[in-house]
């Protein structure tokens, strides 16, 4: 059993804080010296060369380490083995003839039994003392479940008889207070009121684990069967309905099958992912799929859409299949409902609330759609003006938002002021050095918009990074590659990655972990490079990476192990659109955004990995900004966004749950030092605390 460290009197902290501090101004002092490879015109080294490989299989990728990435053989070389056992000339249903035959319909049954089996008291009374456990938000969004889903918390009054009735929800409550938890709770008493509801959680893949970690850390005494997971846990109900004989093996479907007939016939939750839902309620591919699909879409009592954003585009297939549940009783969960625009939220609300529809007057439908309009022709202006001053049809949103006033539950995370140490919020607007501003003005405008930005967003980190873009004729014959590539293993040669090795050193030196986002790879990748040559780090060990191939055990480990106080990891590189949401990272006291997101919500996810309940320190964000880029006026497109997500989704006790800026301005002496350093004030151009506050459209940044 791993014991717990023990823990330090408050003089041995402030100790420990002294020495952290000289140690950080020691190394304040090898500012701009030529370490590892900075400054230096050394070649690059394949970064593989620096990962002691712990290869995995990947059915789709084949076999590569898990930490680094590298490919020891592609999948399209790896033959599957033969399997030397007897087969009858009779296929199974889904085309192969390892597929066990279940004893009888285990699907027949009196499963999403509507019928209470508590009748006084409340729903409190459920678990006695579980209302001191919770936050007042979390109490009132308990309650407001029960009251939507079943009329009333008082348990005499909760409608028991006959077929369920429509009941749905969003628990809109900010980014790290506490919906797992609360969620759980509200599962604990509706299952001993409907023990046979069949609750499912949808969720995306990378929140799944979390979800699993969560459920056996309250100890809610509930079954749970992730349907992501190939293992069995050998407790399932069905694992003896099962004719095992002729030595089949465990094959994908028949496990699934397992796990849906456990959760079906005993009180318990199904976990399953979107993308796993998607593929299975809406395959059509086989027969035993199809029954697999049929049971998804018709048996769940309580569906359960975690980061209930996901599906909001009305042409994927997820948010068409979702449609086709039958299941009545829904709530989605979301930190950030409002994404792009009004029709996306559109979409959300139907999935909530199927009847939704008919409720909404034909000319708040209209709007939605006409926001949408407007947004896309804004995201196609290749020229990235600032957008005009007008504000959009503010009472049409204000009905929108007396519509969704019943069913929509709003914390706006104020509890995280009141409980956490404090959030420092700062854009820092850096100067390219002449050949990077060369290398950023040499990028062709073009018609394809997500083109140019994803160039933008690359080259204004690093001018290397220019090679792993599809470059124009023009482009081709104005940049230097040779020289590119010589540039590639220093980072001093990108105004971004200068800034991060600098101030990484620095965080080391006081002990505090560094978590980077980027929309990109190519990114991450040349910054992990940096990282491990600059420091002699290694992948696994000081420096961790995430991103959406990274298998999910893996991602989970990779969670525990930042998370450690005690591990030697000081920096995660994590892609932000892979681990921005659900996954808690409170080792962090230090998040770095690389490039910038036209989603605002994205970037709020994100710095929510870090700033949530259990997190001990002051968080201070950072979002890096080239000068004379474009950059900037995509920030402030997020803080229109922003504004409009306020409009709809505010408290009705606003002024009390408003997250109001921090009346102590707290002390950043890591970014002190490199703004004062002789050799690194002049790459800072500018640099604005607490952005959101301020109206970003109406004059330049500050310093």
């Amino acid at each position: 059993m791993k014991e717990e460290p023990i823990e330090k009197t408050e003089s041995e902290k402030e100790l420990d804080m002294l020495w952290g501090e000289m140690d950080m101004l020691l190394r304040a002092e090898e500012i701009g010296l030529q370490v590892g490879n900075i400054g230096t015109n050394e070649a690059s080294e394949n970064p593989a060369s620096h990962c002691k490989h712990d290869t995995i299989f990947n059915e789709e990728i084949g076999i590569y380490c898990r930490w680094c990435g590298w490919i020891a053989t592609e999948i399209k070389y790896i033959t599957p083995p033969f399997v030397d056992s007897e087969r009858s000339g009779r296929k199974g249903s889904n085309g192969g003839a390892n597929t066990p035959q279940f004893d009888g319909d285990l699907f027949n049954g009196s499963g999403n039994d509507s019928k209470a089996v508590w009748s006084h008291g409340t729903v409190w009374d459920l678990i006695p003392d579980i209302r001191q456990s919770l936050y007042p938000h979390q109490q009132e969004g308990f309650e407001f479940i029960w009251k939507n889903l079943d009329g009333s918390i008082d348990l005499a009054k909760i409608k028991r008889v006959g077929p369920p009735c429509e009941g749905g929800c969003i628990i809109s409550h900010a980014p790290g207070t506490g919906k797992t938890r609360l969620t759980m709770v509200f599962l604990q008493t509706y299952l001993q009121v409907f023990p046979k509801c069949l609750p499912v959680i949808i969720a995306p893949a990378n929140i799944l684990l979390t979800w699993e970690d969560e459920l056996r850390k309250w100890n809610i005494g509930i079954p749970f069967h992730n349907l992501n997971n190939a293992d069995l846990s050998g407790k399932e109900y069905a694992i003896n309905k099962i004719d095992w004989s002729g030595n089949q093996q465990h094959n994908k479907d028949t496990i699934r099958m397992m796990k849906l007939c456990s959760w079906y016939k005993e009180k318990s939750i199904l976990l399953i992912s979107y993308n796993l839902y998607e593929k299975l309620a809406g395959g059509k591919e086989h027969i035993e799929k199809n029954a697999l699909g049929e049971v998804l879409r018709d048996k769940p009592g309580l569906l359960i859409l975690d980061e209930g954003h996901t599906p909001r585009n009305h042409r994927s297939c997820i948010w068409k299949v979702l449609s086709e549940s039958r299941t009545q009783k829904r709530i989605l969960l979301s930190g950030t409902p409002f994404q792009n625009n009004f029709m996306e939220l559109y979409n959300i609300l139907c999935l909530m609330k199927p009847s939704f529809p008919d409720s909404i007057p034909q000319e708040l439908k209209k709007f939605c759609q006409s926001r949408l309009m407007h947004d896309r022709q804004a995201s196609k202006d290749v020229n990235w003006e600032p957008a005009t001053s007008g504000n959009p049809a503010d009472e049409k949103i204000n009905q929108l938002k007396m519509l969704m006033t019943p069913f929509v539950n709003v914390h706006k995370g104020s509890i995280l002021q009141k409980n956490l140490p404090g959030l420092r919020d700062c854009v820092l607007v850096l100067q390219p050095d002449g050949f990077q501003q060369q290398m950023l003005e040499s990028i062709e405008c073009s018609q394809n918009g997500l083109n140019f930005e994803h160039k933008l967003a690359l080259v204004s980190v690093h001018p290397s990074l220019f090679l792993n873009c599809s470059l124009s004729e023009k482009e081709e014959a104005v940049i230097d590659k040779d020289r590119l590539e010589k540039l590639r293993p220093k980072p001093y040669g990108g105004v971004k990655t200068k800034f991060l090795m600098e101030f990484v050193k620095l965080c080391d030196a006081v002990d505090e972990k560094v978590l980077v986002f980027s929309q990109f790879i190519d990114t991450l990748c040349l910054i992990k490079e940096h990282l491990e040559s600059t420091f002699n780090w290694s992948v696994g060990t000081e420096v961790l990476y995430m991103y959406g191939k990274v298998d999910q055990k893996q991602k989970q480990s990779l969670i525990h192990s930042f998370n450690d106080a005690n591990s030697q990891a000081k920096v995660l590189l994590a892609s932000i659109k892979a681990c921005s949401e659900g996954i808690n990272l409170t080792g962090a006291s230090r998040v770095v955004l690389v490039d910038v997101v036209w989603n605002p919500s994205v970037e709020r996810q994100a710095i929510c990995r870090a700033y949530r309940l259990g997190q001990k320190r002051v968080v201070y964000t950072y979002h890096l900004l080239a000068q004379d880029t474009p950059e900037f006026t995509k920030y402030c497109k997020q803080a229109q966004k922003d504004r409009l997500s306020e409009l709809v989704f505010s408290n009705k006790n606003a002024e009390s749950d408003k997250v109001k800026s921090c009346g102590v301005e707290f002390e950043d002496k890591v970014l002190d030092i490199m703004l004062q350093h002789k050799n690194l004030k002049d790459m800072f151009a500018e640099c604005l605390l607490q952005p959101k506050d301020r109206d970003l459209e109406t004059g330049p940044l500050m310093l």
